[in-house]
């Protein structure tokens, strides 16, 4: 019989359990050892049936176990000292508490998803996590941030196999009153919601749940109430699922429902507002239409609240081709917002012009949301160097008249949040090296350059410690496959081979990750024969773990997992070559430190960052990776390998694939598989031990998230809070005032002379040279503009590149004409080919680039000669 109602029976703790409460409310226990230790030791098997889920594990203890321990005087010092260590963490100094300057009072973030902890299933791949990142760097490093996100009744799906390797989805319901959350009370003690308006005279209400990770508050806003109808409450029923307005919703919802959530979390709790909103990706963008209304009731019209949204508003995006990007047809949008649904103060065609692809090949009748996030924000990021290039490129129309590498885009590369990946066995010989207080302070804020303490630890400890890691990965792996095999329909009998799969001293290569085509899961199948060589090497054997998910709606994901799936399913390598389904934060926190290789060969330059490799890094695991995201920018053959990139212009993709598969299989047989398995002196593979030596000690501190954290406080969240208290309304308004005026004039901006005083076509390496520059200005002055001399050297078509600007001053009065005379000096500071230009910008205090307003002027055509020769 089914039951007709569920209900969520808490259980009452002893009065001097009462902190297992706090402990457990708190998802600082998802990456503090300590506080796991102490619930492990509530009762061992059932914390492994709560799959290490302190909430789980409170309710299913029984009642004689909890007055045991209530009496045991042992385990109440221990909980004593863990409630002790909770309150010093949330209430002490942290790194933010520390600086000087004058930081935001707190930093709204805002993503579509969180991966904080597998008991918390609100993720499916790499955005995810990155956000769980980075809100539990900015908790350990004191930053005030409040994250804001979707409660997804089905979360993201979980994955099994059928009999011939074909992804099957399954969604199971997950009840709030079972998760780490508390719901948000008004001060009578009811439910804290949010509502927006929808056409057709509905409303979208929200619940608002809270997940306390640390010392960050992250908000959770979930429309599966009564108060809504059956379409309303299934908004928030599956991570990316549904249609196009399925879709819009959720992302009405995350954006202007999320800061009215954030408006009712502070005003009930004391939290202090937010100066910066962070938006992760474009999902979230319509927190600045919202933020706009806000403004506009008190009193600013359209244009002055928008240069103040801006000025504190930060935009990071993480795909590098346009099809990752969210975009909604326009009658879609403009159905769902003005006078007759939601924000009806503002005009509905100001909302549309800032998400319409109004650039050359744009599509006119899109809404993107990215294009948005880009127009909403002062400042933008990448997540890797290289793709800060490839977003610089890939936005440039936003920007006309300006190069590439102008564009305002910059980068901070993703990082991963150590505590939670490193494994404790990694740690604890940390730990031993350098103490245990001081390992915790290296893996969290991450504020040294090198890990030199790493080169005192003893070849045969870190040989043991692989070793160790990778045998508690072969049992993790058998458990895990037997119980796919049992899903796929396999009986017991059929099942005997798997206490032969995977070899603990046999080289093990990692690959796991979301199945999207640009991945190329099946690369390594390129040449079948070749792969069965390496597997069943008789002296040289690899192994390898696969795991990875496809989107439900992605067919050509699932068919490359069937391929693989067959292919590991062949009697002849199975024990050498294994697919585990359902990857999760919980298979891959076992997955990192188990293998020795980390693969990952993307087609360039598609992987925004991928963090997956940096979490194997920080445990002594090498990566082997195409040149692409963070490894582009980081790799050094002290820590890993490059595979080549077959990317030239004729090379079409099944050749390229042919190339690069055949040099990864020359890079795994010549000289990663004889590094591994050669042995030195003391019968140590010595060469191995050090590259994974210099791993941890060089690379380690590079990918910590609690880097990448500072750096958005430094050069991003910080810059932001000063542009945002710089617009008061007098100031927005004058600043909104000032951009209309220039852009309604800049057809008069020209420029219309250039002299220096070299007329040679060659000079030596430091001269100066004089430049004289005669421009218009039309109905503009001098204080509008700022007028630069731009140089660095040139190729074969007179194009600068490597270029630096240097701002020329005005010299006099305007001449008869109008004219203004500016003048500067030109270092000539570089050999060979060189050149210069002039160009004239929009120049104010509060701009954050002179590209900002995408405005720009040059010499024409007739005006530019060729560069300069020194020698």
């Amino acid at each position: 019989m089914k039951a007709i109602r569920r209900f969520t029976v808490r259980p009452v703790l002893p009065e001097p359990l009462r902190p297992l409460s706090d402990l457990a409310r708190n998802l600082r226990w998802s990456w503090h050892a300590g506080t796991r230790d102490l619930f492990r030791s509530v009762d061992p098997e059932r914390w492994a049936a709560a799959g290490g889920d302190p909430v789980r594990l409170l309710g299913s203890v029984a009642a004689a176990r909890l007055t045991e321990l209530a009496a045991d005087r042992d385990f109440l010092d221990r909980l004593g000292a863990a409630a002790a260590d909770l309150d010093a963490y949330m209430t002490g100094e942290r790194w933010y508490q520390a600086q000087t300057d004058r930081l935001p009072a707190a930093v709204a973030y805002f993503s579509p998803e969180f991966g904080i902890t597998a008991a918390l299933p609100q993720y499916s791949g790499g955005l995810g996590i990155l956000a769980g990142d980075h809100l539990k760097a900015a908790s350990d490093l004191g930053v005030p941030l409040v994250g804001v996100g979707l409660l997804y009744r089905h979360g993201y799906f979980r994955q099994t196999l059928s009999r011939d390797g074909w992804q099957q989805e399954h969604y199971p319901v997950l009840d709030p009153n079972e998760l780490p959350l508390d719901q948000l009370k008004e001060a009578d003690g009811t439910a804290a919601q949010v509502a927006l308006a929808l056409s057709g005279g509905r409303s979208l209400r929200a619940r608002i749940w809270l997940a306390q990770v640390g010392r960050v508050p992250l908000l959770l806003l979930d429309s599966d109430i009564e108060e809504n109808d059956l379409g309303e409450r299934g908004v928030t029923d599956r991570l990316y699922g549904g249609g196009s307005e399925h879709r819009l919703l959720q992302e009405m919802l995350l954006g202007i429902g999320g800061v009215r959530a954030v408006r009712a979390y502070c005003a009930l709790s004391g939290h202090p507002e937010p100066e910066v909103f962070h938006t992760n990706e474009g999902h979230a963008g319509f927190l600045g239409l919202e933020r706009i209304a806000e403004l506009r009731a008190e009193g600013l019209d359209f244009d002055a609240a928008l240069e103040a949204v801006r000025a504190g508003t930060v935009f990071t995006t993480h795909t590098p081709v346009p099809a990752g990007i969210d975009r909604f047809d326009r009658e879609l949008v403009a159905r769902h917002f003005g006078p007759q649904a939601e924000l009806p103060d503002l005009e509905v065609d100001r909302i549309l012009r800032l998400g319409m692809e109004t650039y050359p090949g744009g599509e006119p009748n899109l809404f993107n949301m990215a294009v948005m996030g880009l127009r909403l924000a002062q400042r933008a990021n990448g997540v890797s160097l290289l793709h800060g290039n490839v977003s610089r490129e890939m936005f440039a129309g936003l920007w006309p008249g300006f190069d590439a590498e102008e564009v305002p885009i910059t980068s901070v590369t993703n990082g991963v949040h150590a505590p939670t990946w490193v494994a404790p066995e990694v740690y604890r010989l940390g730990a031993r090296q350098i103490g245990a207080e001081r390992a915790e302070e290296a893996l969290s804020v991450g504020d040294s350059d090198r890990w030199d303490s790493v080169a005192d630890i003893a070849d045969q400890d870190i040989w043991e410690l692989r070793r160790s890691l990778r045998e508690l990965l072969v049992l993790e792996v058998r458990e895990r496959l037997r119980a796919s095999w049992r899903q796929r329909g396999a009986g017991t009998a059929e099942l005997g081979w798997i206490d032969g799969v995977l070899d603990p001293d046999v080289l093990t290569i990692g690959f796991a990750r979301r199945v999207p085509s640009y991945k190329r899961l099946t690369l390594m199948l390129r040449d079948r024969d070749r792969l069965m060589n390496l597997l069943l090497h008789p002296e040289r054997p690899v192994q390898f773990v696969i795991a990875g998910k496809a989107h439900p709606a992605d067919d050509g994901g699932k068919r490359l997992i069937q391929e693989l799936v067959r292919f590991a399913d062949d009697p002849r390598v199975r024990h050498r070559i294994v697919f585990l389904p359902d990857y999760g934060m919980a298979m891959a926190q076992k997955l990192y430190p188990g293998c020795d290789i980390w693969l990952n060969n993307p087609l360039r330059p598609l992987e925004a960052c991928g963090t997956s490799g940096m979490k194997a890094a920080l445990n002594g695991c090498l990566n082997l990776s195409v040149l692409d995201g963070w490894w582009d920018e980081w790799f050094q053959p002290d820590f890993g390998w490059a595979i080549p990139t077959a990317d030239g212009a004729g090379t079409d993709p099944e050749r390229r694939d042919d190339i690069e598969a055949a040099a990864l299989y020359d890079l795994l047989e010549q000289r990663i598989t004889p590094s591994f398995y050669e042995r030195g002196r003391g019968g140590l593979p010595d060469r191995w031990i050090e590259m994974v030596r210099r791993t941890l000690s060089l690379l380690g501190p590079k990918v910590l998230a609690g880097r990448m954290v500072r750096e958005y406080v430094e050069r991003l969240y910080a810059p932001a809070a000063r542009a945002h208290r710089a617009l008061d309304p007098d100031s927005a308004r004058a600043l909104a005032a000032w951009k209309a005026r220039v852009r309604s004039a800049w057809h008069g901006v020209t420029v219309d002379h250039v002299e220096t005083s070299v007329t040679a076509a060659t000079a030596e390496l430091g001269t100066t040279l004089g430049l004289r520059v005669r421009v218009g200005l039309g109905d503009l002055g001098p204080d509008d503009v700022e007028v630069q001399a731009v140089s660095g050297r040139v190729d074969e078509e007179d194009r600068l590149t490597d270029a630096a600007a240097v701002p020329l001053k005005p010299v006099g009065s305007p001449d008869a004409e109008g004219r203004w005379m500016y003048e500067g000096p030109l270092s000539l500071d570089r050999t060979g080919p060189f050149g210069y230009t002039v160009r004239i910008l929009p120049g104010h205090r509060l701009l954050a680039s002179g590209a900002e307003l995408g405005l720009l002027a040059v010499p024409s055509e007739d005006l530019a000669g060729a560069g300069l020769l020194m020698r």
